[in-house]
């Protein structure tokens, strides 16, 4: 499984959007800075996700969410490839049996399919919105990794490296 962290808040970005010929789109911006944060590892290989929202990122989040997932799969053995942020390496991190943790190289967010999880929640459920409160941030933001791990095989296609295999799979 491949993890990684993203922060949500009410600070939006202006995207494209549709608007009719001739008109100039009205699009809302604010500049609050509350922010949450969605834990989340994913399997390209088959499509599985888990994922839990949490208030901040530090090592204490990060061993809650690493037992969530170990107790999502009791039977398996999972290596867990994250980047080598201070709170994934801390002293006082918990990590259960049944998980290793594997670093991918410093500075190489594209080596993780995580970030193509991020893009697509961005670019769906977060569009040019304006959120009246951190909570519906959150609601909009559970809906989201709700829908997205209950259906395995948008998520391996948005999070796998299918073109690389079928690259690699026709030069042989």
């Amino acid at each position: 499984m491949f993890h990684d962290e993203g922060r949500f808040g009410r600070i939006n970005e202006s995207r494209r959007c549709w608007a009719p010929g001739g008109s100039r789109p009205d699009v809302p911006v604010q500049i609050v800075r509350e922010y949450t944060y969605a834990y989340v590892a994913v399997s390209p290989h088959d499509g599985v996700m888990d994922s839990l929202i949490l208030p901040e990122v530090n090592a204490e989040a990060m061993s809650i969410f690493l037992v969530e997932v170990a107790l999502r799969h009791p039977d398996e053995f999972i290596l867990m490839v994250m980047d080598q942020a201070g709170w994934h390496k801390a002293k006082d991190l918990v990590i259960p049996e049944n998980i290793r943790l594997i670093w991918q190289p410093p500075y190489s967010p594209q080596c993780n399919p995580v970030e193509n999880i991020w893009g697509e929640i961005r670019e769906k459920w977060f569009p040019n919105l304006v959120f009246k409160s951190l909570q519906a941030v959150e609601d909009t933001l559970a809906g989201a990794l709700v829908t997205l791990e209950n259906d395995n095989a948008k998520t391996k296609s948005i999070s796998g490296f299918e073109w690389i295999i079928s690259m690699s799979l026709n030069a042989t």
